[in-house]
């Protein structure tokens, strides 16, 4: 009986619509653990260009319909649906090379950045097709024309150039913010672990959850991808600063000003502070953190630790404790529940790790090295500790990343040395620092953070709920400048503007309030017979309007307020001592009495549509309120969110109190609860 080899499967892209193929046969891809074809990849022959116009087009215009709210929604779907088929990435994620530890950071740390997107673009964002950015700024003395900042989506395409380290959450963390901006992407992995990335993205899809349009993959090379970008595209790249600066100096990039954001290498520093002992926790905590990025992941990661600077008394115990604990990994086939660490992505990724290896040992001498550790077959690596006795120096040991289980041991004399260490790494993703002095951190930090995206201070108080040197979280900036490339990704709502283009709308306030959904100052408000917290958001119009009646603020106002609160402050219990107060003209009223005495004349009582107050945004005193004068209230509807969600939405209002010369005394915005309808539906 004659037994036929299995065929791979050829990878396809999924392109202006359709699932394509490239022309020829591909290049194989093979399970980085035990060398077994997984797949083969191509792309020659795609329209590319064809692709960025379909995505442009039937891509942006079904994002552009949904609000921010809207879009943030069908991501914490999608990010459901994805949980739900988790299990299948698994299962493909052990040919990449990672064990299932590993596995967790790339599929289910990436679903839950989209998660968290989801969240953050839901309490932060309005539930509008328009972001407004920052306050008004008035343009006249009679507030007749005023400047105000709005983000609206770009109308290109996002093309995301990832790298083969995280098949997944790479893809996801990018993809998420340009989602909620309302732009689509183009996903382009890295050829060695795409297999991920399609089954994923064909997983995505299937759901239907995206708009048409939202989300295409190529599979293979970009070949001219690039030189069809226009100035309403962005570019993200993730991999080698030379490709990366090669993109960067593409015409079309240059051209047309195109957004491009780059996280390159970065040779990421771990500095143990000269307070630690090796009987302090801070020494285990700092080995112990060491010895996990060098081998999560087989080191394969953008923020692994890759020079160790410790004081140079401790040397010989950090190298003796990392060798220790180095020594513990078990490597293997990642399928092997016992095993720890995997092998690197590819042969070829494992020759080149050796390769750089050889470069550093140059300047620096291999101190823990187990080679014999791992197996003879597949791309596996063992970790290597070298040291370097004279860092200040030398130089291949601050420009020669090798992308796996490697670190360089750096001494250093004083905190001052250890801080140019890390400069000379000539910018990188994070540092970290680890002390339990407060004066060591100040200096440190300092001294580091012009010089990275991202420092961590890790220590015995910190330990259990530390996320650790090597994880970008969704809320703090991912990237670093120089040598990392300059770029900044996640960091809450700071990456989704980067997908928006900011425009300063001027015009007068109605005209301004037209266009960002907002009541602005100087606009004219309708008031009717009707108390506006008598209105549901189905009656509730922006710019409805209540004027209050005056209320008298007598001094036994003020004395029983400061009685009743504890709050005795000088300024309005004394009036020899409030007059030598160059604000005041005699005793004052509390501002906390003023917001009060505000809320009971705006406020109706009867049960109704608003649900609960929630706080107060942006309270500032103006005028200094003295018995006798008498305060009023104009209350404005400004802005109204509903949630999808639920049956209420937030509702932001205007509050403007001012004294019987009209002189404006506070000014603050109530954040309300409101009903959709009311009476609600039970």
């Amino acid at each position: 009986m004659t037994v036929h080899p299995q065929k791979v499967r050829v990878l396809e892209s999924y392109l202006a619509g359709s699932w394509r193929q490239g022309k020829s046969e591909g290049k194989p891809l093979l399970d980085a653990a035990t060398g077994a074809p997984v797949a083969a990849i191509d792309a020659s022959g795609l329209d590319l260009a064809e692709a960025l116009a379909w995505g442009r087009d039937t891509g942006g215009k079904a994002l552009r319909k949904m609000t921010y709210h809207e879009r943030a929604l069908m991501l914490k779907t999608l990010a459901q649906a994805l949980t739900e088929q988790k299990e299948i990435f698994y299962q493909e994620s052990f040919a990449t090379g990672a064990t299932r530890k590993d596995s967790w950071i790339d599929i289910e740390g990436g679903i839950g950045t989209m998660f968290a997107y989801s969240s953050k673009a839901r309490r932060e964002m309005p539930n509008t097709r328009v972001f407004v950015e920052g306050a008004v700024e008035p343009l006249s003395r009679d507030n007749s024309f005023s400047g105000q900042h709005v983000l609206t989506p770009l109308r290109g395409i996002a093309v995301h150039i990832n790298a083969f380290n995280f098949p997944c959450w790479g893809m996801l963390e990018k993809i998420a913010p340009a989602l909620i901006a309302g732009v689509p992407c183009l996903v382009k992995p890295a050829s060695q672990t795409a297999y991920l990335t399609e089954l994923m993205v064909r997983h995505i899809l299937a759901t239907g959850i995206l708009p048409e349009g939202s989300l295409q993959l190529l599979c293979g090379s970009a070949g001219d991808l690039i030189d069809h970008v226009t100035g309403q595209d962005v570019v993200t790249f993730t991999g080698s600063a030379a490709t990366g600066q090669m993109l960067r100096r593409n015409p079309a990039i240059v051209q047309n000003s195109v957004r491009f954001s780059m996280e390159a290498d970065s040779l990421n520093a771990a500095v143990l502070g000269p307070d630690v002992s090796p009987e302090d926790p801070e020494f285990d905590l700092f080995v112990k953190e060491v010895a996990r990025e060098m081998t999560v992941k087989a080191g394969q990661k953008c923020t692994a630790i890759r020079r160790v600077i410790v004081p140079r008394k401790l040397s010989d115990a950090v190298a003796d404790a990392l060798g220790e604990r180095l020594g513990k990994a078990v490597i293997g086939d990642p399928r092997d529940e016992a095993v720890s660490m995997g092998p690197l992505a590819s042969a070829g990724q494992r020759e080149e790790v050796l390769a750089r290896v050889s470069d550093l040992k140059v300047e620096a001498e291999i101190v823990s090295d187990l080679a014999g550790s791992s197996p003879a077959t597949g791309a596996f690596a063992a970790p290597v500790l070298l040291h370097c006795a004279n860092p200040m120096s030398a130089e291949a040991v601050h420009s020669v990343e090798a992308f796996g289980p490697v670190a360089t041991l750096m001494p250093y004399d004083e905190l001052e040395e250890a801080v140019e260490l890390t400069h000379k790494g000539k910018g990188s993703l994070v540092a970290s620092l680890f002390t339990n002095d407060p004066l060591v951190a100040e200096e440190a930090v300092l001294g580091m953070a012009p010089f990275h995206g991202r420092v961590m201070i890790g220590n015995r108080k910190s330990a259990k709920s530390s996320t650790g040197h090597g994880s970008p979280l969704p809320m703090l900036v991912h990237g670093g400048p120089g040598r990392a490339g300059g770029g900044e990704e996640l960091g809450g709502l700071r990456s989704v503007k980067h997908y928006m283009q900011r425009t300063a709308v001027q015009g007068t306030p109605a005209l301004l309030g037209a266009v960002t959904g907002r009541w602005i100052s100087g606009a004219p408000g309708q008031e009717d017979s009707r108390h506006p917290f008598r209105k549901s958001l189905a009656d509730l119009k922006i710019g409805d309007q209540l004027n209050t009646g005056a209320r008298e603020v007598s001094l036994e106002d003020i004395e029983h307020f400061a009685k009743f609160t504890g709050d005795t402050f000088y300024a309005h219990m004394d009036e020899a001592a409030a007059n030598r107060n160059p604000f005041f003209e005699g005793r004052v009223a509390h501002g906390y009495l003023i917001v009060s005495f505000a809320a009971g004349l705006f406020v109706d009582p009867d049960e109704g549509p608003v649900l609960a107050n929630y706080g107060v945004d942006n309270l500032r005193f103006m005028t200094p309120v003295n018995a006798g004068d008498a305060l009023k209230v104009q209350l404005t509807a400004k802005e109204i969110s509903p949630r999808i969600s639920a049956d209420y939405g937030e509702v932001r209002w205007d509050c403007l109190v001012t004294n019987q010369n009209d002189e404006a005394v506070a000014q603050y915005d109530v954040l309300t609860l409101v009903a959709k309808e009311w009476p609600m539906s039970a």
